[in-house]
Parts: structure tokens; sequence; C-alpha cells
């Protein structure tokens, strides 16, 4: 049996799930892109990450993280990441948490290859996990 943290807007809660368990896949897809926060920070240098935002993918709907990382001088970067549409229970899915980590410890490259227009996005702009993957 593991522990599972979740954290959401101001509340800390601790879920116990089994491999087997009857979460719901979403559920389990947010869970552990809110658990990946301190790889992302790792990856990036930074002093701490945050997952603001987690939303799992649906038929219609690609997957979306926010990312925001503060460094030791009390900066700040807030990076938008969307990934695949599909079922969260997916293997498409799996990967994602991993692929931002890459992104993050590449350096946070800004090619306007995998950049795309994002109204919600800090600065207009997200990061297409699926593109930067393929041009990897």
């Amino acid at each position: 049996m593991s522990i599972e943290t979740v954290a959401s807007a101001g509340a800390l809660a601790l879920a116990i799930a089994t491999p087997d368990s009857s979460v719901d896949p979403a559920q389990r897809f947010v869970a552990r892109l809110r658990r990946a926060a301190t790889d992302f920070a790792a990856a990036a240098g930074a002093e701490s990450a945050v997952v603001r935002e987690a939303v799992p993918p649906a038929r219609h709907r690609r997957s979306r993280c926010r990312v925001v990382l503060r460094h030791a001088d009390a900066s700040e970067i807030d990076v938008t990441f969307l990934g695949p549409a599909g079922s969260p229970a997916g293997d498409a899915h799996l990967d994602v948490d991993a692929d931002i980590a890459r992104w993050l410890a590449q350096g946070q490259p800004r090619d306007g290859a995998w950049l795309v227009p994002d109204d919600d996005a800090p600065g207009g702009v997200a990061v297409d996990l699926t593109v930067w993957r393929a041009a990897g």
C-alpha cells in the first residue's frame, strides 16, 4: 500500500491508494502531477515548485499542467504545459510528468515550434509537450 500526497488550493490530504485501487484515473493523473512538483523544482534548479493547475485529459480536451518555479533569488517562472488529449487511463499520459521534468532540465528551451498560443497561460503561450517530444 502506498501513500500519495494530494495538495489542493488550501488543503493537504493524504490519500491511501493501492496499485489496483478503484481511484478514478483522472484523480490519479492530477495527484501524480502534483506529487512531481519537487522533481520539477530539482530539474529546473529551483528552490521550490508548485503545480498550480493540473487538468486531466479527456477525449475532447488536452491535459494541462501549470507549474510555478521559485528560485533562490525569489524570482518566479510560471509555465503552462499541454499534453495529449484522450483518456487519462491511456498510456499516452504516463510520461507527462517526465516530459515536463526533461523540458525543465534541458534549460526550458523556448522554440517557436512547440510554443502554442494559450489565452489562459501566463504570457499567452504554453509548451506543447507532444510537439516538443517529437522534435527531441
